[in-house]
């Protein structure tokens, strides 16, 4: 028996299989078991053209044998298996693929899926074995071969007896270590959990032999046995019809993959033929989990290639924006790269992604139309997600998710749309308007409010961080302008009204010169205004920022929060104003106190915070006497 060399610079590039190209060293049985399906594929498909073969793809499955006292695991099937020139050229060659030659050979042909194009995946199995023995028999042959490698100084090619074709790896597992721990493969529980992670819809059964427990006869208690049982599901949900599924298989899907005991709010069952096909099951979940707003999430879709998981999360089919959705993406016409956990970024992945978005997109503006109640459940636990990305990335998805936001309605006392804020727009209604602070309640009190109120216009309360940052973003929905109703002008003055306005401000120049002196440096300006209903006084920011966004860049960062300018506006009407304006002349001080009593209630007003809550009492307590 001689020993041979690999034939591609020998340990240096097989190093570099076993300690580069894979990430997580429970791939191994993955990889084999894609072999294992591979080589059934080639007989079936030999099967389809010869009709000596005689042999069914039903009869078909791959078996997996535990030796814990020899330390072996042990992969076989029922697949065309490897002449001896075919092992030297497969096994001996690194990176040869005879996957890929047969998938060539056969590229015309509908019914086959094999996704090892690389001809590494079987070197996989010497990052937890130190030996690996491959046992084969070519279909139409009579003598097998061995061949046996450490996957350090070469391997060695053999006569062997098997009974029938096909194809048998057993891999003898390294001496565990104090950093790893390779006996774990060994186990049973283990073995089940990778087959079902990766290897769940191989398209052959899966066997084993597994411990099971039944009552004893005659006696009480219970015995252990041995029985062997398929470890797979073989065919997924999402290759089925969707009318062949019920709604439980669904529910279950998700539950047993994604762990939630909560079932999912909505799912969606697509798929696509064409230049890119692919399948998708997506779920919309009924909660976000605990960790969804922080940088521990991960977002992304299940990929899987053939029936085989390739990335657990892949981000690239999942914008920002619906980071909230689980599922399954399965494809064949990915392209993978060499050690089939990452894909190589192409045109498909990018067409795959972008109807992705779309479909769930549609999906969530049907439920919102059709099913408002459940739109509104969904809204409660993702509604902050879809806001934060409509003003992510300067607003780059803003078009997708415009028409998904939802505020509250002043007038309706509900939560609506966008476009349907703009539909039920009063006649002569240029603007759609808009507050923002923390509490709906105190908003719906404010005297912009009040006053476009009582005009018959709505106001959307936004209570949210991210809803000051949404108006800006959008710049306008329907060629509707936004205005913070808090902040801006309303709009709503005739041109008779700013002049009787700035005559009054003219009036009245000795009086507000008064309060600004008065107040110091608390604000910057003191001015009239007519939109202040039957409210005395507002306080307003200068032009920029809004308070709400003082307040959110303070709790962001204290040492770089930036103050906003301070603007007292005075309703020229109230008796309020007027009773200070008349103590003026008569007792100055006292009006200097009424005037700070002004500027305090319009600080709580605007829920600014009041710097000295003693000398507020203070005054008060003076006033009162």
């Amino acid at each position: 028996m001689e020993k041979m060399q690999f034939k591609a610079e020998s340990q240096r590039l097989l190093d570099l299989m076993i300690n580069s190209i894979y990430t997580h060293r429970e791939i191994f049985l993955r990889e084999i078991i894609s072999n294992a399906s591979d080589a059934m594929d080639k007989l079936a498909y030999l099967a389809l053209t010869d009709d000596q073969v005689g042999i069914s793809r039903q009869e078909m499955a791959i078996t997996i044998v535990r030796d814990e006292a020899a330390r072996t695991i042990t992969v076989s099937d029922d697949g065309i298996g490897m002449s001896r020139a075919e092992m030297e050229e497969n096994l001996g060659t690194i990176a040869k693929s005879g996957s890929l030659s047969f998938k060539q050979a056969m590229e015309k042909s509908e019914d086959i899926d094999i996704i090892g194009q690389f001809g590494v995946g079987f070197y996989s199995a010497f990052m937890v074995a130190s030996k690996v023995t491959v046992i084969s028999r070519k279909y139409g042959e009579d003598q097998a071969w061995q061949w046996e490698s450490d996957g350090a100084d070469g391997y060695t090619i053999s006569p062997a007896q098997k009974d029938a074709p096909g194809t048998q790896i057993i891999m003898t597992l390294k001496e565990d270590t104090e950093e790893e721990n390779y006996s774990e493969f060994l186990e049973e529980y283990k073995v089940r959990e990778l087959v079902r992670k990766y290897s769940d819809y191989i398209r052959y059964p899966i066997r084993m032999e597994v411990s099971k427990s039944r009552k004893k006869e005659d006696e009480d208690g219970y015995e252990s046995y041995m029985e062997e049982d398929t470890l797979n599901s073989m065919v997924p949900l999402w290759q089925r019809a969707r009318k062949d599924v019920t709604e439980e298989e669904y529910e279950g899907f998700y539950r047993e993959k994604f762990f939630d005991y909560e079932k999912p709010l909505h799912c969606i069952h697509t798929s696509a033929e064409g230049t890119v096909s692919y399948k998708a099951l997506l779920y919309i979940p009924g909660r976000a989990p605990m960790d969804f707003y922080s940088k521990d999430f991960k977002r992304g879709l299940q990929l899987y290639s053939a029936g085989v998981m390739i990335m657990e999360a892949c981000e690239d089919l999942l914008p920002e924006h619906f980071r909230f959705v689980r599922g399954v993406v399965d494809s064949q016409d990915l392209s993978l790269n060499i050690s089939r956990e990452m894909l190589q970024h192409d045109r498909q992945l990018m067409v795959i992604a972008r109807n992705i978005e779309k479909k769930i997109r549609s999906e969530l503006k049907s439920m919102m139309d059709s099913d408002r109640e459940k739109y509104e459940k969904f809204y409660a636990a993702f509604g902050r997600q879809l806001k934060y990305g409509t003003v992510a990335d300067y607003g780059a998805h803003k078009d997708s998710t415009k028409d998904l936001l939802m505020f509250w309605s002043h007038k309706q006392g509900k939560l609506i749309a966008l476009r349907e804020y703009v539909e039920a727009m009063s006649e002569g209604q240029e603007k759609i308007y808009y507050v923002v602070g923390q509490s709906r309640d105190r908003l719906g009190k404010l005297p912009q409010v009040q006053t476009l109120a009582a005009k018959g216009y709505d106001v959307l309360i936004c209570t949210e961080d991210v809803d000051e940052f949404i108006p800006n973003t959008l710049m306008g929905y329907e060629e509707k302008s936004f205005c913070n109703a808090a902040t801006e002008d309303l709009g709503l003055q005739t041109e008779d009204e700013k002049k009787a306005l700035e005559e009054k401000t003219e009036e009245l120049k000795g009086f507000l010169t008064f309060l600004q002196q008065s107040l110091d440096q608390q604000v910057k300006e003191v001015r009239l205004s007519s939109s202040l209903g039957e409210h005395p006084v507002a306080m307003v920011p200068e032009a920029g920022m809004s308070f709400e966004m003082e307040k959110y860049m303070k709790r962001m960062d204290p040492n770089f929060a930036y103050p906003v300018g301070r603007i007292l506006e005075l309703n020229p009407e109230h008796e309020t104003v007027k009773a200070v304006l008349s103590t003026m002349t008569s007792d100055p001080v006292r009006a200097k106190d009424l005037a700070q009593l002004l500027c305090y209630q319009a600080q709580l007003m605007a829920e600014l915070p009041i710097e000295d809550p003693v000398a507020y009492t203070e005054l008060v307590c003076r006033l009162v006497i």
